[in-house]
């Protein structure tokens, strides 16, 4: 399994961790962009953001879908990876379960497919969404808001610290007041957690930290391999 946790930037943010994506993928096969977290009728325009987003990924191509029912369908192994964005994660697992497109990742991710999720995307990848109600309304009702727990048992708090001073301080008094037992990786939008099977690595400059039992540590004691 390979996973690529980012917290949610763009641009030169996530530079490096496209760089290592490319590194990393069978660069003989397109990527596959799956958009589902946003609106239908911007999906067009997703497509050019993203084709500008990873135009430094040595790819033949990128195809996009356009819904749940075309994800579950589509042969995940003839793509190198899966760039999942974001957008509402409620949105994006709803349809991903209705659609039976979320077994498919999930036997992807087993069978060593690359998996970048950024935002709504990295959220899906961890124990359970239910932190991204702190920005998301669940418009779709969704109430089986279990991810993949590609690092079992930890879930992914995303945008940290993007906002105003007065915003990431409720961030800070959220995470705090989680129940007991909770452990949360929390990540700026700089930052990208890679995982490679057993090890991770962290991409990017800025304060990758984990909040368990609502006291903060460092979830790795430097940047680097673990």
């Amino acid at each position: 399994m390979k996973a690529f946790i980012c917290g949610g930037g763009c641009g030169e943010q996530t530079a490096e961790a496209n760089r290592r994506l490319s590194e990393v993928i069978d660069n003989t096969k397109p990527i596959l962009y799956v958009p589902l977290a946003l609106p239908a009728d911007t999906y067009d325009s997703c497509y050019e953001w993203v084709s500008g987003e990873l135009a430094q990924v040595d790819v033949p191509r990128i195809d996009m879908v356009r819904s749940g029912a075309e994800l579950a369908a589509a042969d995940l192994g003839g793509y190198s990876a899966l760039f999942i964005g974001g957008g509402n994660t409620f949105k994006l697992l709803s349809e991903l379960k209705e659609s039976g497109a979320f077994e498919s990742i999930r036997d992807y991710l087993r069978h060593d497919g690359v998996v970048f999720g950024s935002s709504a995307g990295a959220i899906i990848l961890g124990r359970s969404i239910d932190l991204a109600k702190f920005e998301d309304e669940n418009e779709a009702g969704l109430r089986d808001l279990d991810g993949f727990d590609v690092m079992e048992g930890v879930s992914f708090f995303c945008h940290y610290g993007s906002g105003s001073a007065e915003h990431t301080a409720h961030s800070d008094e959220y995470l705090r007041r989680l129940p007991a037992g909770r452990e949360i990786a929390v990540l700026p939008e700089e930052i990208t957690l890679f995982l490679n099977g057993s090890r991770a690595e962290v991409i990017g400059e800025g304060d990758l930290h984990c909040v368990l039992n609502g006291r903060r540590r460092e979830l790795f004691p430097a940047h680097g391999t673990d």
